[in-house]
């Protein structure tokens, strides 16, 4: 009998209806239809059934590992935020993706794609249309899915990977319109954003990140060369605000990485948190979290959608924990400067400008004897996504304090590509809540030992925060206090954003560590 039902949901999950495109802009309850949950990026369910009362009850309900075929590589990380739509969890890594049952973690179908290269370091996930799926291949395609079946539908080519070019963003759909980025740190080439068409994936609009010759910004850069060469990556997705129609976006470091003295100037819009049109592409305002960067710290972390109040007045918010150790608050409609404080040690910074602005010290750039950077390359936190909560006010980040050697290898007049090193020499890795208002951090929970950290975070209604650390734990938080109240072992680090849909009146908390999704749940 039981088999009988589970057959019966099974053939009613793949003949269930397409994405509700109204389902993007609401908090995700029984479904979670895009890398950040909804369109704000704040990574906030509003389920309860799972409060810090009953946590400490939560099980595993189900584990699916992931099944590459006998040929496939191993390390495979899962750095995917799963979608859940319809009772199916859909989920990608490098040139492979998945559709599996949300309630049991069986496998309905997988896809594989055959690359012609490219590097292979993680995929972010999908974006969903309808019926269909898209994901980005480390060889720089757009590939569009059947959700139904995984019958690949069609692919189209959005970068060149001879220019080593490869591509790990989740693709965004707004309307009618798929957002796709793409990323690259060998060779000196430009980055972009395009929408594609999501019936054809016909190019629609193109934006690049860094100017040309005649447009605004272009006076940031040199000479044309710097600027077409110089980098600016969109490695990931990124946030929109409906009633504005601006899709918000934080733009990767300039190119040549760690070396300056070729690209004088601000060099926009690297390391900038942008606004663009999503019908149009069309720019509607920028700021710079840091100019002329020679450390490699991007700014693509999410800009976060904060719906707030400052000095009693209410505000469109946006806030950002960014690589460089800064935590900004801006005004989303304007792009204006509300606040910038440091939520890790650093000191490659004089301070802000009357914008904002960190003013970069120039005796903090690298060289070829070396300098002490805090924080290190790697940054105050990296790619893997924060968390908002409206309960609480606070901002919730992966962070890690930290400090290196950066050392500039190609001193020459116009250096390329990779043009330094670094020797990292101590790193602590943390969980930090920071008051949206105040830039101040509320509390921080250190993990034991030395070493850095990436996990992605999720906020619950239940007065719950759920993240990892770095020895494969699976950890529940009190939002307020930072105490831990409930933790479990994984098979390796958490990689990815947890997720949590709730189903047939039962809340599952999904998450991703090394090669595994791992669903838990209250026992029945």
């Amino acid at each position: 009998m039981r088999t009988l039902i589970a057959l019966a949901l099974s053939a009613g999950i793949l003949c269930g209806q397409g994405l509700d495109p109204a389902k993007l802009k609401e908090l995700p309850t029984d479904t979670w239809p895009s890398y950040n949950g909804d369109y704000s990026g704040r990574r906030f369910s509003p389920l309860k059934q799972v409060t810090s009362a009953n946590v400490g009850s939560l099980t595993l309900a189900w584990v699916y590992r992931i099944n590459m075929g006998p040929n496939a590589p191993g390390g495979v990380s899962m750095k995917a935020t799963p979608l859940e739509v319809n009772g199916v969890l859909y989920f990608s890594v490098p040139d492979h993706a998945w559709a599996v049952d949300a309630r049991t973690g069986r496998q309905l179908w997988h896809y594989e794609w055959k690359s012609k290269g490219g590097i292979h370091i993680g995929s972010r996930g999908f974006g969903m249309y309808r019926d269909w799926l898209y994901f980005e291949t480390p060889d720089n395609y757009l590939i569009c899915l059947d959700a139904k079946s995984g019958k690949e539908r069609w692919h189209v080519e959005i970068g060149d990977v001879r220019l080593e070019y490869f591509s790990t963003p989740a693709p965004v759909v707004i309307g009618n319109h798929v957002i796709v980025g793409t990323g690259g740190d060998s060779l000196d080439v430009p980055g972009y954003l395009e929408a594609r068409d999501p019936e054809t994936g016909k190019t629609q609009w193109h934006w690049n990140s860094t100017p040309r010759v005649g447009e605004k910004g272009a006076e940031t850069w040199p000479n044309k060369d710097a600027m077409e060469h110089g980098g600016g990556m969109t490695w990931m997705p990124g946030t929109y605000d409906p009633e504005l129609n601006l899709y918000y976006l934080g733009t990767g470091n300039p190119n040549p990485v760690f070396a300056g003295q070729g690209r004088k100037g601000d060099n926009l819009y690297t390391c900038s948190i942008v606004a663009l049109n999503p019908d149009t592409g069309k720019m509607a305002w920028y700021f710079q979290a840091s100019p002329h960067d020679t450390h490699d710290w991007d700014a693509v972390q999410t800009p976060v959608l904060i719906d707030g109040v400052i000095d009693g007045k209410p505000r469109k918010l946006i806030a950002q924990a960014s690589r460089n150790g800064y935590f900004f608050l801006l005004d989303r409609v304007t792009g204006k400067n509300i606040l910038s404080k440091p939520y890790v040690p650093l000191n490659w910074s004089k301070g802000e400008d009357q914008r904002g602005q960190p003013i970069p010290n120039a005796d903090k750039d690298p060289k070829p004897d070396g300098i002490l950077s805090m924080p290190a390359a790697s940054g105050g936190t990296n790619w893997a996504p924060p968390s908002f909560s409206p309960q609480t006010g606070l901002f919730y980040v992966s962070a890690t304090d930290n400090y290196s050697l950066l050392f500039m290898t190609d001193d020459v007049e116009k250096p390329e590509g990779f043009a330094g090193k670094e020797n990292n020499l101590w790193s602590k890795a943390s969980v930090k809540a920071i008051d949206y208002k105040t830039g101040k951090v509320k509390w921080t929970h250190e993990f034991p030992g030395i070493g850095g950290g990436n996990f992605g975070i999720l906020t619950t209604a239940g007065n719950l925060l759920f993240t990892g650390d770095p020895f494969g734990n699976f950890i529940a938080f009190q939002p307020v206090t930072g105490a831990i109240l409930w933790h479990s072992r994984l098979g390796g680090p958490v990689a990815n954003g947890p997720i949590s849909y709730e189903l047939d009146g039962r809340q599952y908390v999904v998450v991703g560590a090394g090669d595994s999704l791992y669903a838990y749940a209250l026992n029945k």
